[in-house]
């Protein structure tokens, strides 16, 4: 376990990371901004190890351009129709940050605060425990949150995600983390189009125009959104569908088949032919948000930005996007005295 300084906020508060390792050489760096994945090198078939998630060795790209990457997400996860739900008859208007919507819980969402690292430990069992206080009406969310992230590397080279949150007054809660992954490797120059995806879901949430659902669950069968079996990214991507066409790519909740359990349950596999590296995702949630960043570098020229579309996949396991106002989805209510927790993991192996 390594424990340093890797920057400043423009306050003068210092933003600290943490690095563990495994004994497989499996490596994991963590900020303290954002709680962020910072990298996470994974060997190839041949035990060479690359960066798989996009990162910048910086803490000023972070700053300035807030691609979410790699992030702990919340008090929401996904889009909050019109900024604004009713809880128990209380109209709540939030920040929004995508037009009249709320993304990821607003512009002053998790991923854009300074968290608390708690514990740091190396050994047979490596893990970093960050925490954050959000208090009562904290982009516009009522209740004081406290939330803590565990971020665990297994010795079967599997990265274990816990969140766990509490609150003082009835709210709604759906974290998540943020990566985007390339398992050709984040510096590789390979887009993620020959990626091959295979995700548990027969239905998925149709969007409208700005990003939300609509309220349909509709089955994938018979789409571009059918996945059950691995599909090479390209066919899809390139497949002219409406819906698909309408965001440039995948940025779609999908609806796993078990949904809320208690032990993570399988969720997706995707696999890069050409390093063998093979990244499966297991989940406690009923959502699966997949997109293949289409939108990154947006608003950057050319030549200074580091990321381009397509250059990684998020994979969000989380509550639905809107829940808080579309009654048929599962509830995302938390009241006091009871713990919201999920837990995710993303298991690497090779082929």
């Amino acid at each position: 376990m390594r424990r340093f300084e890797f920057g400043r906020m423009p306050s003068g508060e210092v933003v600290e990371a943490v690095e563990i390792r495994n004994a497989k050489g499996m490596r994991l760096r963590v900020i303290s901004y954002g709680a962020a994945i910072q990298g996470l090198d994974v060997p190839d078939r041949h035990g060479r190890a690359a960066d798989v998630v996009l990162g910048y060795a910086e803490l000023q790209p972070y700053l300035a351009r807030p691609e979410f990457f790699g992030a702990a997400i919340g008090r929401y996860a996904n889009r909050i129709a019109g900024g604004a739900f009713v809880l128990d008859g209380q109209r709540h208007t939030l920040a929004t940050n995508e037009g009249t919507n709320t993304l990821h819980g607003g512009p002053g969402g998790f991923h854009n605060v300074l968290w608390r690292i708690d514990a740091a430990r190396g050994g047979d069992a490596p893990c970093v425990q960050l925490s954050y206080r959000s208090p009562d009406g904290e982009q516009g969310f009522p209740g004081e949150l406290d939330v803590r992230v565990i971020y665990a590397l297994d010795g079967d080279d599997t990265l274990r995600i816990t969140f766990e949150a509490t609150t003082d007054e009835p709210t709604v809660v759906s974290l998540t983390s943020h990566p985007y992954f390339n398992l050709a490797g984040a510096g590789s120059g390979r887009t993620i189009h020959g990626h091959q995806v295979e995700l548990a879901a027969d239905a998925y949430t149709p969007i409208d125009a700005s990003g939300v659902p609509t309220g349909e669950i509709r089955a994938v069968e018979g789409s571009p959104f059918d996945l059950r079996t691995r599909t090479v990214l390209d066919e899809p991507l390139r497949s002219h569908h409406v819906e698909l066409a309408q965001v440039n790519g995948f940025d779609h909740n999908f609806v796993l088949r078990d949904g809320v359990t208690r032990e993570p349950k399988f969720a997706a596999r995707v696999t890069e032919p050409h390093s063998g590296r093979s990244l499966e995702v297991l989940t406690t949630e009923p959502g699966l948000q997949f997109y293949t960043g289409q939108k990154l570098g947006a608003g950057q020229a050319a030549t200074r930005a580091l990321f381009h579309p397509h250059d990684g996949f998020a994979m969000e396991p989380q509550f639905f996007p809107d829940s808080p106002n579309r009654p048929d989805f599962p509830s995302t209510r938390l009241d006091p005295g009871r713990t919201y927790r999920h837990v995710s993991l993303y298991r690497f192996s090779v082929e």
